[in-house]
């Protein structure tokens, strides 16, 4: 593994195991003077504990990529995903170091055609499970296009960790027409990652035939996704609570569509025709 990540130029990605006294001392030393990160030994587990190993193994693991670039501008315009995620990992880490080529993105930009589709709602309404069924269907109607997804998940205000697990719920991206990238906001109370427009802007450049930006769960008041797509999406449940809680949602002034998730609850239907007459006053087509 650690020699096919050489080969592949992805030696940043570290690899860590645990021998649980299969790996002998002498081959743990061998194998770590090779390149591997750290292999855990039952002595590790005695000394540390679980959690202190844990607690290694995220440390060793805490650093910014993408310090540098090569070729990925060449990369870039044959949609490789390796050029893809570099360009993007040193946008958000080291702009600084890459104000040229970011240069040439921003001029790509500019004669690019490419739709976005900016998705928000509240945490926990299936809005990841939504992009993969759209992910899908666009997959199954349109042979030859291409799809690029930036998916935003909340950094914790505690640990300043992100869980970045949006891709959990979407099984249709394992396609070599789709490339996905989740980012983490990075500071607490927003939806967005501040460097969420260079990502997509690098997906522009690219040639992506439709981008999908996903922002992670809001609150009432929030509508930052319009300012970054063209057109927005609000997912909703049945289970806002009573019909005038709907006069408080921001987002159903300023969407272009909602779509009401998880129908197969109780009330659905009674949902549905209050928030129907809700959009409606909202967008004056009464």
């Amino acid at each position: 593994m650690f020699d096919l990540l050489k080969e592949k130029d992805s030696h940043h990605i570290k690899i860590f195991g645990g021998g649980g006294g299969v790996i002998p001392p002498e081959e743990i030393k061998s194998l770590m003077v090779y390149g591997i990160a750290r292999l855990y030994s039952p002595d590790d587990g005695r000394e540390m504990g679980l959690q202190g190993m844990i607690n290694d193994l995220v440390k060793s693991s805490d650093f910014p990529t993408g310090e540098s670039l090569t070729n990925e501008m060449e990369g870039l315009k044959s949609k490789d995903n390796k050029a893809i995620a570099r360009l993007i990992s040193v946008a958000e880490n080291f702009p600084k170091n890459a104000k040229e080529a970011l240069d040439k993105v921003a001029k790509l930009v500019k004669a690019s055609a490419s739709p976005v589709l900016g998705i928000t709602g509240t945490g926990g309404s299936g809005k990841s499970s939504l992009v993969d069924e759209i992910v899908r269907r666009f997959l199954m109607d349109f042979p030859e296009k291409t799809v690029g997804i930036i998916s935003v998940d909340p950094s914790k205000r505690k640990t300043g960790g992100a869980l970045l697990g949006d891709l959990i719920r979407m099984n249709a991206i394992n396609d070599k027409r789709v490339y996905m990238r989740s980012l983490a906001t990075r500071q607490s109370n927003l939806a967005l990652s501040k460097h969420v427009n260079k990502a997509v802007e690098i997906l522009k450049a690219s040639g992506f035939d439709l981008i999908i930006l996903e922002t992670s769960g809001i609150g009432q008041s929030d509508t930052e996704i319009i300012e970054h797509s063209d057109v927005s999406l609000y997912v909703m449940t049945p289970e806002f609570g009573a019909a005038t809680q709907l006069e408080k949602i921001d987002m159903l002034d300023f969407a272009d569509l909602a779509a009401i998730n998880k129908f197969d609850k109780r009330g659905a239907l009674d949902a549905a025709r209050d928030v129907k007459k809700q959009y409606k006053r909202n967008h004056n087509l009464l």
